[in-house]
């Protein structure tokens, strides 16, 4: 497979990485503090999607509605204050400067402090050991493509010239517009809906299947749909766009949605072309992600893909551990390789409540005709929650049919994704429900809707000969 290319003799670096995104940030970080000489190619902002257009900003978006939303219903907590006006363009002043005072973590600055030739420009491989940078053509031991990855565009007539928005554009806006529709009811979509509602927009959420969140068991998707409509989100589901013009959707029986603003929210597609993977032969899966093994090894053993551009996920955890595997694969492999798990990767949507998960829910278990128990755990019975006013919510466990070993874990709640790190490091371990029971958690916190489900568990699993043994023990006991 190498036949077409002369191996150089020398080699002027060990490693060079194509993307400064998530995947690539960390694996170049990687092999520079392992001792190895490390070229970063980035065309774009340093970052990625997700400093500049992905999590951070998404993030300090979601944070200024939550505020809104809270001092709202901060009324019927004795607040007097009228808050019933509200200035987007300051939350939009925020996200900038919660974008700029992140933007150093990952500044060229940073990088080539830390040892890492950074470059900026278009990367192309023009064999398995040489990359090509604005003319100069760089030798290297191994290569790391972390690209990323680019908002999807369906195909519906009138949408060029609609002035549409994606997760990539929409932060050029400077206040929240006063009619949004976002096409597409997956997670990106749910997140951006409930937060531009609570700034003050009408927004209409078209999705063209049943549901919202359709890789969500439906209980979960059922409860988001609920919190989304008290927000004010107008949800249309089983929706087939016909066309658009650059104010309106027409949609089938006639009906239309008009917008001043629209979002297309409805995935994205990994980048896998201009940089040579057509010449090399690295073909790519059904999926459209580059065709990588277990390690993460292309064809061509030496060149790596990591990231959204390998897939499956679409996260920025998952992508700083591919990239991170990836280096050492790189810098190590002909002495020993690692695979990364995919087995227990987190998610999180960030939708209030937030929606965590990891391992089985009960959607995949069925499809996958794996045999499961399920323990539900109700946020209403959590004194924090009832406090709070927050009672939203549930946890629901999957576990091995009779045993306490956890499959999965599905958690609805206010700060979901930090309750959920018990159950990824329970699994990870091994630690089982029991266990998880037997351990203290401070009162009162959410955690605790965790040790409940556990609880719950428990109880329903008690041996009834034992339980009737007890009780007349007890009776002899009394006399």
């Amino acid at each position: 497979m190498t036949r077409h290319w002369t191996r150089p003799r020398r080699f002027d670096r060990n490693l060079v990485v194509i993307g400064a995104g998530s995947a690539g940030l960390v694996a170049a970080l990687v092999g520079a503090r392992l001792g190895a000489r490390v070229t970063l190619v980035e065309a774009g902002r340093m970052g990625g999607d997700c400093l500049n257009t992905g999590c951070v900003p998404s993030k300090a978006l979601i944070h200024a509605a939550r505020l809104v939303a809270g001092a709202r219903d901060a009324a019927r907590m004795g607040l007097l204050a009228d808050p019933g006006r509200v200035d987007s363009a300051a939350a939009f002043r925020h996200i900038r400067a919660a974008v700029a005072t992140v933007a150093p973590h990952d500044s060229v600055e940073r990088y080539r402090g830390l040892g890492v030739d950074v470059r900026h420009g278009h990367a192309r491989i023009t064999s398995p050991w040489t990359v090509t940078v604005g003319g100069e053509t760089l030798t290297t031991r191994a290569i790391v493509i972390a690209a990323g990855a680019a908002p999807t565009l369906p195909d519906i007539p009138g949408l060029s010239d609609a002035g549409y928005l994606t997760s990539e554009t929409l932060w050029q806006l400077e206040k929240a517009p006063q009619r949004l529709a976002i096409l597409g009811g997956g997670p990106i979509g749910c997140e951006l809906a409930q937060a531009f509602a609570r700034l003050g927009s009408a927004v209409t959420i078209v999705q063209s299947g049943p549901r919202l969140l359709p890789r969500e068991d439906d209980d979960v998707a059922d409860l988001v749909r609920a919190c989304l409509e008290r927000d004010g989100v107008r949800v249309l589901t089983d929706a087939k766009v016909l066309s658009t013009t650059p104010d309106a959707l027409r949609l089938e029986h006639g009906d239309a949605v008009a917008f001043d603003t629209l979002l297309v929210a409805v995935g994205r597609t990994p980048r896998t072309g201009g940089y040579g993977l057509e010449e090399l032969g690295i073909g790519l899966t059904a999926h459209g992600t580059i065709d990588a093994n277990a390690y993460l090894q292309t064809l061509h053993p030496n060149i790596y893909a990591c990231g959204d551009v390998a897939g499956p996920f679409q996260f920025t955890h998952a992508a700083g551990q591919q990239g991170w595997h990836a280096a050492v694969n790189a810098l190590f492999g002909s002495l020993h390789r690692i695979r990364p798990d995919p087995t227990l990767m987190p998610a999180v949507t960030f939708t209030d409540p937030e929606i965590a998960r990891v391992g089985l829910n009960r959607r995949e278990a069925r499809a996958r005709g794996i045999a499961h128990e399920v323990t539900r755990h109700a946020l209403r019975e959590l004194d924090r929650a009832i406090v709070d006013n927050a009672q939203d919510g549930f946890v629901t466990v999957l576990t091995a049919p009779g045993r306490d070993r956890i499959l999965g874990a599905t958690i609805v709640a206010p700060r979901a994704g930090e309750m959920l790190a018990e159950f990824v490091l329970a699994m990870r371990h091994g630690i089982g429900l029991k266990k998880l029971f037997g351990t203290i958690h401070a009162y009162p916190t959410y955690t605790e809707a965790n040790r409940d489900a556990a609880g719950a568990w428990r109880r329903a699993h008690a041996p009834a000969w034992a339980l009737g043994l007890l009780g007349r023990y007890h009776g002899w006991r009394r006399g």
